[in-house]
C-alpha cells in the first residue's frame, strides 16, 4: 500500500514518520519542490528504521510526480506555513495555486487516489480540490476536524486532570480560529458527560482554548505546529488503508447534509477504504446550529476569493 505526501516540511515529514512507525503502509513517497529536500528527509527517516523497528520504505523526489504513481492515498501539506499574526484565510492566494497544481499532478499518475488536504485555509483548499479534481466527493477529505478534536481532548483532559485516554469529544464546523465548534455538550469522560465535572465557565474556556489552539502554538513556535497535525493525518491514512470505518470529524463536501450544499466543512464522517463512506448527521441544539451556520458563512466568504 503506497502513500504519497506532498510537502516534505515539518508536517509532511512528521506524517511520514508516524505512518512508518505504525508499519501499515508498504511505501511512503515524500515529494517537494526544493531540490533534494524530500530525498534528504526520506534518507534521514529511513536511517531510523532499524532503531524504530519498521519496514515501511520511505523515498523522496524533487517535483517528480511519476514517483507517486499508483498511490492509494495522497496527503497535500504543501503551501506556505502560517506566520505569527497571520490567519489561515490570509494564506489563500498563494496556497490555492499550489493545491490546484498538486491535485492535477497527483491524479495524472494515480487516477484512483484518495486525497487528504492539510494545506490552509483547509476547508477552502478542500473545496478547491473538489472543483479541480472532478472526482467522487468521497475521495477528497479535509483533515482539520481530526486535529481540532485532538486539541479539544487535550484541553478537556487538562481541565479534568485526567489522562487523555479517559476523554472523548469532537469539534465540527470550520477549521479556523473563529469557525470551530467544540461540542462541549457531548464531551464525555468514560461515558459520563464532562458537565458533571466541570462548570459551564470552565467548559467555555476549554472551548475557547481549543479554537485558538493553532494560533497559540504559532505564537510560541514562530510557525505552524507539526507533531499533532502529522499524527492526525497518519490516523486518517491508517483508517483508509486498513478500512477501519473510524469516525473522524473532517471537512467533507456537503450536498444537503446539515442543510448545506456546495461547501466543504467539518462534520463527523466514517472513514474507510473508500475515503468518506458516510457523513453522520448528529442532532444539534438551536444554539449549535446557529454557530454552525455562522461558521459556514465564514467558509463561504473565503471560498468566494477563489478563482476557479
Amino acid at each position: 500500500m503506497k502513500v504519497t505526501i506532498v510537502g516534505a516540511g515539518a508536517v509532511g515529514a512528521s506524517c511520514a514518520e508516524y505512518i512508518a512507525i505504525k508499519n501499515f503502509a508498504s511505501e511512503v513517497v515524500l515529494i517537494d519542490i526544493k531540490e533534494n529536500y524530500a530525498e534528504g528527509k526520506a534518507m534521514d527517516l529511513m536511517q531510523t528504521a532499524s532503531l524504530m523497528g519498521f519496514d515501511t520504505k520511505i523515498t523522496g523526489a524533487t517535483n517528480d510526480y511519476s514517483k507517486t504513481a499508483n498511490s492509494e492515498v495522497a496527503v497535500i501539506t504543501s503551501g506556505i506555513p502560517r506566520k505569527p499574526g497571520m490567519t489561515r484565510e490570509e494564506l489563500i492566494g498563494i496556497n490555492a495555486g499550489i493545491v490546484k497544481s498538486v491535485v492535477e499532478s497527483l491524479l495524472k499518475h494515480s487516477p484512483n487516489v484518495i486525497i487528504i488536504v492539510v494545506s490552509n485555509p483547509m476547508d477552502t483548499m478542500a473545496y478547491l480540490a473538489h472543483k479541480v479534481a472532478g472526482i467522487a466527493k468521497n475521495r477528497i477529505i479535509g483533515m482539520g476536524g481530526a486535529l481540532d478534536s485532538a486539541r479539544f481532548k487535550y484541553r478537556l483532559a487538562e481541565a479534568l486532570g485526567c489522562p487523555q485516554s479517559d476523554v472523548d469529544g469532537m469539534v465540527i464546523a470550520g477549521h479556523s480560529d473563529t469557525g470551530m465548534l467544540p461540542l462541549t455538550r457531548l464531551a464525555v469522560r468514560n461515558s459520563v458527560p464532562v458537565r458533571q465535572y466541570l462548570s459551564e465557565e470552565r467548559l467555555a474556556q476549554v472551548a475557547e482554548d481549543t479554537k485558538v489552539g493553532g494560533a497559540t502554538l504559532t505564537s510560541m513556535l514562530g510557525t505552524s505546529a507539526w507533531y499533532a497535525p502529522g499524527a492526525a493525518v497518519s490516523s486518517m491514512v491508517q483508517a483508509i488503508l486498513n478500512d477501519q470505518k473510524k469516525m473522524f470529524p473532517c471537512s467533507a463536501l456537503l450536498d444537503g447534509e446539515y442543510g448545506l450544499k456546495d461547501i466543504a466543512i467539518g462534520v463527523p464522517c466514517i472513514i474507510g477504504k473508500n475515503g468518506i463512506e458516510k457523513i453522520v448527521e448528529i442532532d444539534l441544539t438551536d444554539a449549535e446550529k446557529a454557530k454552525f451556520i455562522e461558521s459556514a458563512a465564514g467558509v463561504r466568504s473565503v471560498n468566494d476569493l477563489l478563482t476557479l
